[in-house]
């Protein structure tokens, strides 16, 4: 029972400082000081530690992949390749649904604070003369960008997991792009009822205008080039991410002629404080938790009282998501002790246990996204959860058919 007092101590002390809004990285390196005094570690054990945290190969290459992950999304910014991305999808995509979703999806694409109000107002372009409601819309602009979160390797969540739990990445992306896919379903089951039909292609004056058009569609379906890369050394060729993105990185660099200064500010912009304070962080909590016998202790306790796994599964990661609305909270805060009590980590288990605590992330009411989007519709905060909350239910239920399935 005394086991069980300290982990919840350690647990609500992350989701109090995270409320407070301090850095994920600063918490979990708090927290593995405090499981270290609670269970007394010696000074050996401590420092023995803090070298397995720093010198691990996956703190090495996590640091590495989220480095160059910021690196990207710098190069596709301010080359104007997210830009394109989105006229090509006005220019290709005709049905009014296909147009109206995708400004969220397509700036979902890259992880970025605020990306939510850079889509809403094209959202609410898209939908003028439709009978939407301001909830309906924000529902929309909120729903459809967070797909990506549960598959893409671009977001740090996904990559944690993999890191935290030795799962490789490949495996767990393929698994959760049954969630992502259900996002997508679940959005147009519970919005757009009323919407059909297509939006009437512009008429072309003559033939010049007309090849203009068709080579500008051309260059702009390119822009998606470097996302498309990533995935497939990843998934088909099984090709590590931090190499799949310094591949990516390098040949935008020789098509854009970056010149050294460019390189440099780029490089600047991705080596960030953040960035190693999240990794190593995460790390030495994952190893504190082992280290300080606690992972020993609690499984046996869990193990002598019989207590099921699959509640803990979900009520662990879901709550920490609800109370932190962030993906590397509950993975980074949570996923350790989950592996403790699973005595491993098992496909079936992970992926479980992240759908729960993303569903947690996206009912947050503290969720940078959903704060900003209903700040921009104006939107009742309940009518947009009257729609998330039965989307959530689906998604759940397909997590638990999945996890018997594996």
């Amino acid at each position: 029972m005394l086991d069980i007092i300290k982990i919840a101590f350690v647990f609500i002390a992350i989701l109090v400082f995270l409320r407070l809004k301090w850095n994920i990285g600063y918490v979990l390196l708090l927290a593995s000081g405090i499981l270290a005094i609670l269970y007394l570690m010696p000074i050996p054990t401590i420092l023995s530690t803090i070298k397995s945290a720093v010198v691990e190969p996956i703190t090495i290459k996590l640091f590495f992949a989220l480095t160059l992950i910021r690196i990207l999304e710098m190069v596709l910014r301010e080359k104007q390749v997210l830009a394109r991305m989105m006229d090509a999808s006005r220019h290709l995509l005709r049905r009014k649904k296909a147009v109206i979703i995708s400004m969220p999806m397509l700036i979902g694409l890259l992880p970025s604070l605020g990306g939510a109000y850079f889509s809403a107002p094209m959202v609410a372009e898209s939908t003028k003369g439709l009978k939407m409601t301001p909830e309906e819309k924000g529902f929309i602009n909120y729903w459809f960008r967070h797909p990506w979160e549960y598959m893409l390797p671009l977001y740090p969540g996904i990559l944690l997991a993999s890191a935290v739990t030795n799962i490789e990445l490949r495996n767990l992306m393929l698994v959760n792009t049954i969630y992502a896919v259900l996002i997508v379903i679940t959005g147009f089951i519970f919005s757009m009822r009323g919407v059909k039909g297509r939006y009437r292609a512009e008429e072309q004056k003559s033939r010049s205008t007309e090849g203009k058009l068709q080579r500008s569609q051309a260059s702009e379906l390119w822009s998606f080039l470097p996302v498309i890369l990533i995935l497939i050394f990843v998934i088909v060729f099984h090709i590590e991410l931090h190499y799949s993105l310094a591949i990516t990185i390098l040949g935008l660099f020789i098509f854009y002629k970056v010149d050294a200064k460019e390189i440099f500010r780029a490089f600047k912009y991705g080596f960030t404080k953040d960035v190693i304070l999240l990794i190593f962080g995460a790390m030495l909590f994952k190893f504190t938790m082992e280290n300080s016998g606690a992972v020993v202790h609690l499984s046996s306790y869990f193990s002598e009282k019989g207590i099921p796994l699959l509640p803990v599964l979900f009520i662990l990661p879901f709550v920490s998501g609800l109370l932190t609305g962030l993906t590397v909270g509950f993975v980074g805060g949570t996923f350790p002790l989950i592996i403790s009590l699973a005595g491993g980590a098992y496909l079936n288990q992970i992926t479980f246990a992240f759908a729960a605590g993303f569903l947690g992330v996206l009912l947050s009411p503290v969720h940078l996204c959903l704060v900003l989007t209903r700040e921009y519709f104006k939107a009742d905060i309940w009518g947009i959860y009257k729609r998330i909350i039965p989307a959530s239910c689906i998604i759940m239920a397909a997590a638990l058919a999945m996890y018997f399935v594996l």
